[in-house]
């Protein structure tokens, strides 16, 4: 990994752990009352590092987030419900970002129902029975929305940044 690349993927963390920050502070359980939905804008930033710096570097700045976002907070029980979503999201993602018929409002909207997934199943890990599988189509309902979302700010980031010609030409 280049010294560049290091870089890139340590600002693109710290975006993400702006983002979650800033997302912590303005709930949107005030608008929508169910338990665990957030909007998840870090994962803005994961979108955007996987289409421009590739899945390792997605995935490095993934795990930096989650590590250092459950250190930041002072709450290491979350850190199994940040990483088996993220990690659930990115493969998602990635394999999806493959498919040239899905533009990156499909490859979201897969990333945030294989998040809502991977939080199920560090729920199910951590209270040990399938109970929360029963909350499942409600998160996948939500996903839709949150993964729409997020799309929606990726593809206006990267109108932006094509129209300022700041993209790498690779992507």
């Amino acid at each position: 990994m280049s010294t560049k690349n290091l870089t890139q993927c340590a600002m693109l963390t710290a975006l993400a752990l702006g983002l979650s920050w800033m997302e912590s502070a303005f709930p949107l359980s005030a608008l929508i009352p169910l338990p665990g939905v957030r909007l998840g804008l870090a994962n803005i930033v994961t979108l955007f590092a996987l289409y421009v710096l590739g899945a390792p570097s997605a995935l490095l700045v993934l795990l930096s987030r989650c590590i250092l976002g459950a250190v930041f907070a002072g709450n290491m029980n979350a850190l199994i419900f940040s990483v088996l979503g993220g990690l659930s999201a990115l493969g998602c993602m990635t394999a999806l970002s493959r498919c040239r018929a899905l533009s990156v409002y499909g490859v979201s909207v897969g990333g945030a129902a294989a998040h809502q997934c991977g939080q199920i199943a560090a729920a199910m890990l951590t209270l040990g029975n399938s109970a929360p599988v029963y909350y499942l189509p409600v998160l996948l309902f939500v996903s839709v929305f949150t993964g729409s979302v997020t799309g929606l700010i990726v593809a206006l980031l990267f109108r932006a940044l094509d129209a300022a010609k700041a993209l790498p030409a690779s992507r």
